[in-house]
């Protein structure tokens, strides 16, 4: 999408990166195995979305995790080409580490298991961590008066279509370059008064039989 220079209301926004495509296609049932846990997740996208280098150090304490856990889960996620080893910036004494590609994405055709249900549960559990923390948070703060007229940030929906395969392509490379056109150019550099904000956007088909009516 071509560059932005101004928003709905006119306003300047924030130049948007321009970065190469390549998108890391997962496919063999043990690596999206090796994905269904829930730092591994995590790791791929703080990796994958911020397009920045992390050490295990600064991903463990994201996390949770030990630095020493955590460099376990980069080795094995390095083992199936989904992170890779980046270069080494200031302190050269930790390993620093990206994402193999600018996408991420997780496919089994055929007849093949579908590990990654337990991919989408974990992911899933995520979101209600996350929602469960803001709603906690935003809570505490109306309870101070801070948030009194605060605008409802959190949004969740769900719609149901008929989509042909030539449209359900179309749909997913249409919603992947509206969320590239707000991705910043320079991640180090954050617009002021803009927040974190995690999405989540899913396509999956619905073959149910429909109840007689």
């Amino acid at each position: 999408m071509n560059e932005d220079n101004g928003g709905p209301t006119g306003l300047a926004s924030p130049k948007r990166r321009k970065r190469p495509e390549k998108t890391v296609e997962i496919t063999d049932p043990k690596a999206i195995r090796a994905l269904a846990h829930a730092a591994r997740l995590e790791v791929i996208s703080e990796l994958y979305s911020t397009q920045l280098s992390r050490t295990a150090t600064e991903l463990a304490a994201q996390t949770g995790l030990t630095p020493s856990a955590m460099s376990y889960h980069l080795r094995a996620l390095q083992k199936w080409g989904i992170v890779t080893a980046a270069d080494n910036e200031g302190d050269a004494r930790e390993r620093r580490w990206k994402a193999a590609g600018s996408d991420f994405t997780i496919k089994s055709g055929g007849n093949a298991p579908s590990p990654e249900i337990a991919v989408v549960e974990l992911e899933l559990d995520a979101f209600r961590r996350r929602a469960t923390a803001f709603t906690r948070a935003r809570g505490e703060r109306r309870q101070r008066g801070e948030a009194a007229n605060e605008a409802a940030a959190m949004v969740l929906s769900s719609d149901l279509l008929y989509l042909t395969p030539d449209q359900r392509t179309d749909l997913k490379a249409k919603f992947q370059e509206l969320i590239r056109s707000y991705e910043l150019e320079d991640p180090t550099r954050i617009p002021e008064g803009a927040v974190r904000i995690a999405t989540m956007w899913s396509m999956i088909p619905d073959d149910r039989t429909p109840a007689s009516s």
